[in-house]
């Protein structure tokens, strides 16, 4: 099952009594807790007696086991929500794979995984396929999309331009893109519920909105000594290094997808509907592939990753980034 179906089915009360959710994004994982929560115990303010929540690096599956045998006291259900189950063994979660077997009916058990799992896994194995929930990092038009999602939910209408000019801006971290739609409706008055390009604007500020379309469009272009000037003027204004890198990678990316649309036959007039961007923005990004080709820039979107790679195993960001920018603008 995938994470929105999940979803979906504990909207229409069909909540399991056990159930595994394993992606690597915890706003989503922390986002099923409380739909399940409000889905159990609608209305509910103290949940003191009414869910558990364990860490299976603290404890250990007997101790997981005991709490969902445990029955709930002024309530129908009762929840217990373990985190990190996949930090047990499979012998360490033997406890664990035979309560799954025979579960306690008036309990959910929530197994909560921070990583993707095999389907070779113990825990996969052991819970029904049915529940065997994957929780996949929502990209593309598929983050939009979460995005429009996710701010209907919080009673806000967010337009499309707006949620795409806001990852453009932000990147792909679910729980800063979801706070930042809350402050851009802020923007527009205390009692807006509708939320622009203009409030998006207000929140990430005109200096940095400008600052980030001209580090996009140098590397576009293969302007290096603006390209660097501009990264250094975004990184000492505080700007978040893998933030920078998301939006390097989108624009290595659209350059590679552009070329590989051209070596397809696609028409211009078609490709620059794809990448909706503003005419003279469109064009560079045509320009750039056809200048480029799709091997080559195939190739910057993995000097791109290797770049992340390297940021992520603690390597000092701004040479990384600088010798990136350099390598993208030289490709």
């Amino acid at each position: 099952m995938d994470y929105v179906a999940f979803l979906k089915a504990v909207e229409r009360g069909q909540t399991p009594a056990v159930a595994l959710l394993h992606g690597p994004e915890p706003f989503l994982l922390e986002e099923a807790v409380t739909h399940v929560t409000q889905a159990l115990f609608p209305g509910e303010a103290d949940l003191s007696l009414l869910r558990e929540t364990l860490d299976a690096r603290e404890t250990d599956a007997d101790a997981i086991v005991q709490a969902a045998l445990v029955l709930p006291w002024m309530s129908a259900r009762r929840l217990v929500v373990a985190r990190a189950v996949d930090a047990l063994s499979a012998k360490q979660g033997e406890a664990l794979a035979g309560y799954v077997r025979a579960p306690n009916p008036s309990t959910v058990l929530l197994l909560l995984a921070a990583s993707a799992l095999p389907g070779s896994h113990w825990l996969t194995q052991a819970v029904s396929a049915a529940w065997n929930v994957s929780v996949a990092v929502p990209s593309g038009r598929q983050l939009s999309a979460w995005l429009c999602a996710q701010a209907r939910s919080d009673g806000l209408e967010l337009d499309q331009d707006a949620a795409d000019l806001l990852i453009e801006l932000s990147g792909n971290d679910l729980a800063r893109l979801n706070g930042d739609v809350a402050k851009a409706a802020l923007a527009g008055g205390q009692d807006n519920r509708r939320v622009g390009v203009s409030e998006v604007r207000a929140v990430v500020g005109e200096h940095r909105l400008r600052h980030v379309f001209d580090l996009t469009r140098a590397v576009t272009t293969r302007d290096a000594a603006s390209a660097l000037s501009v990264l250094e003027l975004l990184l000492n204004a505080g700007e978040e290094p893998l933030g920078v890198l998301g939006m390097l990678v989108r624009e290595v990316r659209a350059v590679w997808e552009t070329a590989e649309a051209l070596r397809r036959g696609r028409r211009e007039e078609d490709i620059a509907r794809i990448l909706r961007r503003p005419p003279a923005a469109a064009t560079a990004v045509i320009e750039r592939a056809r200048t480029t080709g799709p091997g080559t820039a195939a190739r910057l979107v993995e000097r791109c990753w290797e770049a992340e790679r390297r940021i992520k195993l603690s390597a000092p960001p701004r040479p990384e980034l600088s010798l990136l920018v350099a390598d993208l603008c030289a490709g």
